[in-house]
């Protein structure tokens, strides 16, 4: 997640945004100082205030500023911010003169905890749009994840087994927390989302409009076999057969042994070579891979080694879907992701020219 500046619009908008959260903090003090005032002196009444919205607005300020530095407020700093105004309320309803007015006391101080909270969410909220990130999300995730590590740890290693259990429940709480609140870790999952989609939807079209061509019966003569069409060079002609000793005649040797000639392929006007089927170990030598084994981590290489052979292993080749069947069923590893990826790129080796 990148930061973007504010624009001139948006920077009026959230500056007239303060006006009214200043002056509903600043009410909120001139209503508890007069309050007070009218049971006690003026004296009180200033203490009670300096005590309660005084030590507010400065919390709020601490963490105003850390917010606009680009870091997280010490719990106690939240917390201050409405334990303290409601010392205050509760202040100010004992010197309530009647129980009518006893409600607009105690609420009177609220006002600066509210005012403070407002600012110090707007500022936050500025601070990740213009640094592209939040450090109470971030701090609030570190948190669970150190927890989660040490729960885990405990559920699996502690020697009392109640322990164990408590842990290991704790450790299932924890994981629901864990990217809540965090707008950098949504954004990068709809960015994830996103790519799998794309990719799953252009294998699918590929799917629904590749054409596949059934070569004619017979065997393949002079040229390339399907598999190794795009990495194995021309199989080479026959060799001619030396000439036989002695005269030959009507398809018998001199002595008289019938002799089997070859069938002449009328296609290429020559001899057709017998084809080899070409194996998992080769396809990995000519790609210059190692040999992919079954149940080992592959790389993207050898994972479009594998598809290759899967893929030519059948007549017509096999589609997509028959193809990563093929794949699980043979025993290989490879995530969904990186079989589409090396599908896309074994699709680009077959359209290009060869």
């Amino acid at each position: 997640m990148t930061g973007r500046p504010l624009t001139g619009a948006q920077k009026v908008v959230l500056g007239l945004a303060f006006v009214p959260m200043l002056a509903t903090g600043a009410a909120g003090g001139f209503g508890t100082f007069s309050n007070i005032k009218g049971a006690y002196d003026s004296g009180t009444a200033l203490g009670a205030v300096a005590a309660g919205e005084g030590a507010t607005a400065v919390l709020a300020l601490v963490m105003l500023g850390l917010t606009m530095l680009g870091q997280s407020s010490p719990a106690v700093v939240r917390a201050g911010l409405w334990a303290l105004p409601a010392a205050a309320s509760v202040m100010s309803a004992v010197a309530a003169p009647d129980g009518p007015r006893t409600v607009i006391y105690a609420i009177t101080p609220m006002g600066m905890s509210v005012s403070a909270e407002g600012m110090a969410f707007l500022a936050r909220r500025i601070v990740v749009h213009t640094d592209g990130r939040d450090a109470e999300a971030e701090a609030k995730a570190a948190a669970v994840v150190q927890a989660l590590a040490y729960h885990r740890a405990r559920a699996a290693n502690h020697p009392d087994k109640r322990i164990r259990k408590r842990s290991d429940r704790a450790s299932w709480r924890l994981a629901r927390k864990i990217g809540t609140g965090d707008t950098a870790l949504g954004t990068q999952l709809l960015n994830v989302q996103r790519e799998r989609i794309t990719t799953g939807a252009d294998v699918a079209l590929g799917d629904m409009f590749a054409i596949t061509v059934t070569p004619p019966p017979g065997p393949v003569t002079g040229g390339r076999d399907a598999v190794t069409a795009a990495v194995t060079p021309a199989l080479p002609p026959a060799p001619e057969p030396a000439p036989a000793e002695g005269s030959v005649t009507g398809g018998r040797d001199g002595e008289d042994t019938q002799v089997n000639t070859p069938t002449p392929d009328f296609t290429t006007g020559g001899v057709t070579p017998a084809v080899t089927p070409v194996t998992l170990d080769q396809l990995a030598a000519i790609a210059g891979v190692d040999t992919p084994l079954i149940g080992e981590p592959l790389t993207d290489e050898q994972i479009v080694v594998v598809l290759r052979f899967l893929r030519y292993s059948a007549d017509p080749p096999l589609s997509y879907r028959q193809t990563v069947a093929a794949f699980r069923e043979s025993g290989f590893t490879g995530g969904e992701s990186r079989i589409r990826g090396a599908w896309a790129t074994l699709m680009a080796q077959e359209e290009s020219p060869r």
